[in-house]
C-alpha cells in the first residue's frame, strides 16, 4: 500500500458523503466509536453543519458511552440528536431469540428515518465496516430494510485501516476499544430484562473504574451449589488477555468481587480465554 492510498480513500469517503446528501442534511448514525466517528468527521467536512450525529439513548447504552459520544461529536463538530429508544419494551428483543440485533437496530433505523424526513435529509449513513459484512449480521438486514447507507464498506474500508485514518485526523477515539450494547451480554435464550442489564452495566462500570479498557461482563444461569439448589446467576468477565493478571492482583480482584457480589450474583468468574475468544 501506497502512502497516497490512505489519503485517497478517505477523500472518496468525504465525496461519497457529499453526494450522498444531496445538497440537504446527513444523518449519521452515531455510537461515538472508531468507526461512526470516521464516518461523522467526514460527512463534517462533506457538509458542514449539515451532517447530524443522531444516538440512541436507552439502558442498554451505558452512561459512559453516552457521555463520551456527546463530547466525541462536539469536538468533531457536528450537530448532535440525542433520541431515546425502548428496545428493551420490545418482546421480540427482550426474548433474545437469536436475531435480537435485528430488532434493536431496527428501532435505531426507524429514529433515523424519522429525524432524517424531519430535516429533508439526503441519507442516513452509518459506520458499518468490510469486516462486519462476515458472519451472523441481523442487523444488516434491518438497514438494508431503512435504506441505509454503509459508506465505508463502499470505499473498502477494514478496522485497521479505519483506526489508522481516525489516527491520523486526530480523532480521539482512533483507539477507542470495540463495544457492543449491553444486551450482546446475554447468549440468544437468556431474557434480557432492565433490571439484569442495569447489573451487568454496573459490574462493568466498575471495572472501567478500575482503568481496564477491553471487557465484557456476560449475564449467565447456571446451576446451583448443593442438592436442591436453585439456578445460580454468574457473572463472567472477559478481558483482553494481556489485562488479566491485573484483575487478580491483590486489591483489584476484591474490588470486582465485592461489586458483582453488590448487584446480587452469586458468581464472579474470569474467562481465561479472554475478550472476543467467542462471538457476542
Amino acid at each position: 500500500m501506497t502512502q497516497a492510498q490512505p489519503e485517497a480513500r478517505y477523500a472518496a469517503l468525504v465525496e461519497l458523503l457529499r453526494d450522498l446528501s444531496k445538497g440537504a442534511d446527513l444523518v449519521v448514525t452515531f455510537s461515538g466509536g472508531v468507526d461512526s466517528a470516521l464516518v461523522l468527521a467526514a460527512a463534517v467536512e462533506a457538509v458542514g453543519a449539515r451532517a447530524i450525529a443522531l444516538t440512541a439513548v436507552s439502558p442498554t447504552l451505558p452512561i459512559e458511552e453516552t457521555e463520551a459520544a456527546v463530547a466525541l461529536a462536539r469536538e468533531l463538530g457536528a450537530t448532535h440528536e440525542l433520541v431515546d429508544a425502548h428496545e428493551l419494551d420490545n418482546e421480540a428483543y427482550a426474548a433474545n431469540t437469536g436475531d435480537r440485533c435485528y430488532h434493536c437496530k431496527t428501532e435505531l433505523f426507524d429514529l433515523a428515518v424519522v429525524a432524517a424526513r424531519a430535516r429533508g435529509a439526503g441519507a442516513i449513513v452509518d459506520g458499518t465496516i468490510v469486516d462486519d459484512l462476515a458472519g451472523h449480521r441481523p442487523g444488516l438486514r434491518a438497514a438494508a430494510e431503512h435504506g441505509v447507507h454503509h459508506p465505508l464498506v463502499t470505499v473498502g474500508y477494514t478496522k485497521p485501516e479505519v483506526r489508522a485514518a481516525a489516527r491520523a485526523l486526530g480523532i480521539r477515539a482512533w483507539d477507542k476499544p470495540s463495544f457492543a450494547c449491553l444486551g450482546s451480554r446475554f447468549a440468544p435464550g437468556t431474557r434480557v430484562t432492565l433490571d439484569r442489564i442495569l447489573r451487568v452495566a454496573r459490574v462493568e462500570s466498575a471495572l472501567r473504574r478500575e482503568g481496564f479498557r477491553q471487557f465484557r461482563v456476560r449475564y449467565q444461569q447456571v446451576a446451583g451449589d448443593g442438592v436442591g439448589a436453585s439456578v445460580a446467576e454468574q457473572a463472567r468477565i472477559e478481558l483482553d488477555p494481556a489485562e488479566i493478571p491485573r484483575l487478580v492482583a491483590a486489591g483489584v480482584r476484591e474490588r470486582v468481587l465485592a461489586a458483582g457480589r453488590a448487584e446480587g450474583f452469586d458468581r464472579v468468574s474470569l474467562d481465561l480465554e479472554g475478550y472476543g475468544a467467542r462471538p457476542g
